[in-house]
């Protein structure tokens, strides 16, 4: 028997739900239960939209920790796309439900990855560990709400 011994959450800002990785041989229907194919799925459909440019980093006034990621280390748009690009279910951490008036429905995905970047205002490589939520849209579109160093470290899903 295999045992829970991650414990993952499904988050918005006034509702948090602890997941439990389900055991193999008995689920907790309770719960839902994220597999990695799913997740497989969801980074394809990422990155289709990705290759064909049907996507945008947020960098707003709103996302300033994005921006602080640009003015920070030498990273540009191409090189975000190919991290974009490089995520696998490995990298894969949690759901967030959208808490934005109008838009609840929305599953956010978040992904954390490291990568190794020049800093900006120094001569020194780093190894930064990133935090990356997307929203696949409807119609396709993918928005990468977060793209910044992450402010905690994150629980991977599949690890």
């Amino acid at each position: 028997m295999i045992e829970k011994n991650k414990k993952h959450i499904i988050a918005s800002d006034d509702k948090v739900l602890n997941i439990d990785k389900p055991d193999i041989d008995k689920p907790d229907i309770n719960k839902p239960d994220i597999n990695k194919t799913d997740i497989e799925q969801y980074l394809s459909d990422i990155k289709e939209a990705v290759e064909k440019d049907r996507y945008r980093l947020d960098r707003n006034a709103r996302r300033q920790d994005n921006i602080n990621l640009f003015l920070d280390y030498v990273i540009d748009e191409a090189k975000a796309k190919e991290i974009i690009l490089s995520l696998t279910a490995m990298n894969f951490s949690e759901i967030r439900q959208n808490v934005h008036k109008g838009f609840e429905h929305e599953r956010l995905y978040v992904f954390g990855k490291d990568v190794i970047l020049l800093e900006r205002n120094g001569t020194e490589e780093k190894t930064v560990s990133l935090y990356i939520k997307l929203n696949k849209l409807g119609n396709g579109f993918v928005i990468v709400i977060s793209f910044h160093e992450q402010k905690y470290p994150l629980t991977y899903y599949f690890r």
